[in-house]
């Protein structure tokens, strides 16, 4: 009989690890309050992923989807010492009168134009100067599994909370990602369905814009 010795990591330990994903079973790990209590309640952890990948899917960019982050880029943008939220290829114009507005300082947002967008999340992450990454990926350029299970661990390795923007038909595809989920509006405000997660509400969640507030 093989007996466990002191050095090998227990059954616990090792579907505690963040690269095993146990279909919904919780698994432990730091997470960032998204600035809405139903959503908060809704995710694993009460939050999103703090180290890890988290895709946000919709039929096309700009219906609303962005707001989802506002109340962290807030949150994230009061934190000493400085470091930039890099917007990689974003397909609009960030619109600075309504960020003021919300809090998000200007300041301290980078945005990168390029035709390699998971080259340039990578290299985000390494340089250790950014304290969230958002970053869409073009509809008609593919991304391999591989391309993104090398950002979900750049993700973990430099605890840098990510998150790419995809196109719905993404959700059909495998995906390394800690979390996934699908955003449609509805009158003032959006419908969210959890597509993976580890653990985590099974039911659609409809949350109304004027429940959200920044940390």
């Amino acid at each position: 009989m093989h007996e466990t010795t002191s050095q090998e990591p227990s059954l616990a330990q090792l579907l505690a690890h963040p690269d095993i994903w146990r279909g919904r079973s919780t698994v432990g790990g730091a997470t960032l309050g998204t600035g809405g209590r139903r959503l908060d309640a809704a995710v694993p952890g009460g939050g999103w992923p703090a180290a890890g990948l988290t895709e946000i899917l919709t039929a096309r960019s700009g219906l609303g989807e962005l707001r989802l982050l506002v109340p962290l880029l807030v949150r994230l943008g009061r934190c000493s010492p400085a470091r930039w939220a890099s917007w990689i290829s974003p397909p609009f114009e960030p619109y600075a009168p309504a960020l003021i507005d919300a809090g998000v300082p200007l300041e301290r947002q980078l945005v990168v134009r390029t035709a390699d967008p998971a080259w340039a999340v990578e290299q985000a992450l390494e340089s250790g100067g950014c304290a969230v990454v958002l970053a869409w990926f073009a509809p008609r350029t593919p991304t391999s599994v591989a391309a993104l299970r090398r950002l979900q661990l750049a993700t973990q390795r430099n605890k840098v909370p990510t998150f790419l923007f995809r196109p719905l038909a993404e959700a059909s595809r495998a995906s390394p990602a800690q979390l996934r989920l699908s955003f449609a509006p509805v009158p003032g405000g959006g419908r969210l369905q959890l597509l993976k997660s580890r653990g985590g509400e099974r039911q659609p969640l409809e949350l109304r814009w004027h429940e959200w507030s920044a940390p």
